[in-house]
């Protein structure tokens, strides 16, 4: 499970550090910030986490940060709360790729549900991120012939099609499938076609 790491970032110091108190008192680890800017500066050496940040900030807004980040591929779950609420802001946030839209005053209990529903999220994300990056790795260590033969396989053609399209045999079709197959530790058709999916390769 990924470590319970909250990012606050509010230029309103009372607000910044009474949130900050409440998540570290319930066993959360925080890292505050006074401005979007400020934790853009060192946000690509930061561990993964759960973004709190306030609507309304000096220099940078928090759906613009929420937007910097997803258009960065930083796949932060972003929280931003406001004393400012209305629809239109909700629908642009949701947009921007926030997960939620709280509107001051929010209860302790909201906050804590819509943590762990960013959390969940997040372990959910390093999972597929932990996949996909195995599965490229084993993509890696096939050979030029078998990644053709996989491809073919993918796109759902059979092997005296794959041996036509190749200028090769389907004896020799059948062997590059079965080491294919074997390097890929897929365990069926079925299972490669989603393997060459989630590696957004084919």
């Amino acid at each position: 499970m990924t470590e319970r790491r909250v990012y606050v970032i509010d230029d309103d110091e009372a607000m910044r550090e009474s949130l900050s108190f409440l998540l570290q008192a319930h066993d959360f680890s925080v890292q505050a910030y006074d401005s979007a800017v400020s934790f853009l500066r060192v946000a690509p050496a930061l561990a993964p986490g759960c973004i709190i940040t306030d609507l309304r900030m000096p220099e940078m807004t928090g759906l613009q940060l929420a937007r910097v980040l997803r258009e960065g591929g930083m796949a932060l779950p972003v929280i931003v709360i406001t004393g400012h609420g209305d629809v239109p802001l909700a629908v642009e946030a949701m947009k921007a790729g926030v997960i939620d839209f709280l509107e001051k005053p929010f209860s302790d209990d909201l906050i804590f549900a819509t943590l762990n529903t960013a959390f969940h999220r997040l372990d959910h994300q390093s999972e597929a991120e932990a996949e996909r990056a195995a599965i490229l790795a084993r993509l890696g260590e096939l050979t030029a012939r078998e990644r053709d033969v996989m491809t073919g396989l993918v796109a759902g053609r059979a092997n005296k099609v794959i041996a036509d399209d190749l200028g090769i045999s389907p004896r020799t079709v059948e062997i590059y499938r079965a080491n294919v197959m074997t390097k890929m530790q897929a365990r069926s058709l079925s299972e490669l076609v989603r393997m060459a999916i989630a590696s957004g390769a084919f």
